[in-house]
């Protein structure tokens, strides 16, 4: 399965099932899982842990160094779950001391040319689409979206189902089951067409609009919304994952859009 002009690290670890498509460089201290695909002219470097039954298309780099100079070239991973598709160019650098470790996890899509700093942690089932740059430390949540060419900001957290339009500054942290768009980055209202593919029902969803509503559309500050939310709003898993999304928040939350630049 491996192409005599692929250069394949003798400490590599592939299964045997992969294949591994000319002109690519794999180098020592990498693990490829079974069934998954090496275009060409792809570089995987030290540090890369691929699972099974992903695709690499032509000139994606994974597991370079990081673009941090606080990098002080300590041992650290890039770990790629089962069943993802990395589309042309894409880059993903590994993890520094801070975390040891950037993660894209299963069913994941990244598509040309974007690319994944150091540190950065995303969900199952996400989306990244063309051009997106995420800096470091970014988590984005398990079936996010995020649209060709958003620049999202280092440290920034993007829920759950979330949902950002192409083109977006991503300054702020974006809720979960959220639609986010305008500039500055805002919200728009929730991911409904999303969250019904994905099986929420209607009531559940009309539940997460309740809940948005009271938080972004009654001109109540973050700590009175949250209040109201707890004391009117029974408590369900989609409730209190909503709210403590926002407690936690390190850089607070986007906005609501009020149509004002």
């Amino acid at each position: 399965m491996n192409q005599p002009l692929a250069y394949v690290h003798p400490g590599a670890k592939i299964a045997k099932n992969v294949v591994i498509e000319p002109f690519t460089t794999i180098h020592n201290n990498v693990v490829i899982g079974d069934g998954t695909w090496i275009g060409s002219n792809v570089t995987i470097m030290e540090g890369a842990r691929i699972g099974k039954n992903c695709n690499i298309f032509p000139g994606a780099v994974i597991s370079a160094v990081p673009q941090d100079l606080k990098f002080g070239g300590e041992d650290s991973l890039a770990i790629i779950g089962d069943n993802c598709t990395i589309r042309e160019c894409v880059t993903i650098n590994r993890g520094t001391s801070a975390s040891g470790q950037t993660v894209i996890g299963d069913n994941c899509l990244v598509m040309a040319y974007a690319h994944i700093a150091h540190d950065c942690v995303v969900g199952n089932n996400a989306i990244i689409v063309n051009g997106v740059a995420l800096a470091g430390h970014v988590i984005v949540g398990n079936y996010a979206v995020i649209g060709g060419l958003a620049a999202v900001h280092q440290f920034i957290h993007i829920g759950d189902h979330a949902m950002i339009s192409g083109g977006s500054l991503v300054r702020k942290d974006v809720p979960p089951f959220t639609k986010a768009a305008k500039e500055p980055l805002s919200y728009v209202g929730i991911n409904s067409i999303g969250l019904r593919r994905r099986g929420f029902t209607t009531e559940k969803i009309r539940e997460i609009q309740d809940i948005y509503r009271i938080l972004y559309q009654k001109n109540y500050n973050t700590t009175q919304a949250i209040g109201i939310i707890e004391a009117e709003m029974e408590a369900t898993p989609e409730r209190d994952e909503i709210l403590d999304f926002i407690r936690n928040s390190s850089r607070g939350v986007m906005k609501g859009y009020s149509g004002n630049y």
